[in-house]
């Protein structure tokens, strides 16, 4: 089913923020760490996108690129941006990180390659993650000429879905739809994890940045 309300939670085992507006009211309120995946590729509009949600919001904050175990070890929350999800997958295990990953535990926002990563199946052979019980389809839009620009409604709200090479999910075994195009599924929540077929690093909206940050929040003791 579609989830259509704003009010999702991720499933953190030590949260104790019941009033998310009061809680990030509070002068005590400590820091938390958002790091950006940066294996391949260029991850810098999730890194801007983040610090420009950090200040939307209006929490101390460290925004970092994560390129060794070490870095991940910082961060309260991790997002995997898009590339090439079979190169990123391949050097994920070749350093250690895809298994510091799982360990680490920690909510993950997964955008189009994202999605691909954290999925537990699709339809070529390459390294996953497996944190979504969910069957992805790669390039399920078609290839980069066929990428495209489209209003889609994700959290009750209209949003600029900007589609790269963009995958969709199959199947979705444990979690919930967050949003569809097309009749194809483009984002879903399940546990500690959001995946978004789209790129919502590369729009003006920091809506699904900011929500997810809030999540992590609530993750944090």
């Amino acid at each position: 089913m579609i989830y259509s309300s704003n009010i999702i939670t991720l499933q953190c085992r030590k949260s104790k923020i019941k009033d998310m507006n009061n809680f990030l009211k509070r002068d005590e309120i400590l820091m938390i760490s958002i790091g950006i995946l940066d294996l391949q590729g260029d991850v810098s509009e999730h890194f801007e996108a983040t610090i420009k949600s950090f200040k939307k919001i209006g929490i101390k904050s460290q925004v970092l690129k994560v390129k060794k175990i070490s870095d991940l070890l910082k961060c309260d929350g991790l997002i995997i941006s898009g590339g090439e999800s079979t190169v990123i997958g391949k050097l994920m295990e070749k350093t250690g990180m895809k298994q510091a990953i799982i360990n680490k535990n920690i909510p993950i926002l997964g955008t189009c390659a994202g999605m691909v990563l954290l999925a537990s199946e699709t339809d070529y052979d390459q390294p996953l993650l497996g944190l979504i019980n969910m069957k992805v389809k790669r390039n399920g839009f078609g290839g980069q000429k066929a990428s495209f620009e489209e209003e889609i409604k994700i959290f009750d709200s209209k949003y600029e879905g900007v589609f790269i090479r963009a995958p969709y999910v199959e199947e979705l075994q444990d979690g919930i739809v967050l949003s569809k195009l097309k009749d194809k599924i483009i984002a879903v929540a399940s546990g500690k994890y959001i995946a978004t077929a789209f790129h919502p690093e590369i729009t003006d909206n920091t809506m699904i940045h900011e929500y997810f940050i809030k999540e992590v929040l609530k993750c944090v003791e």
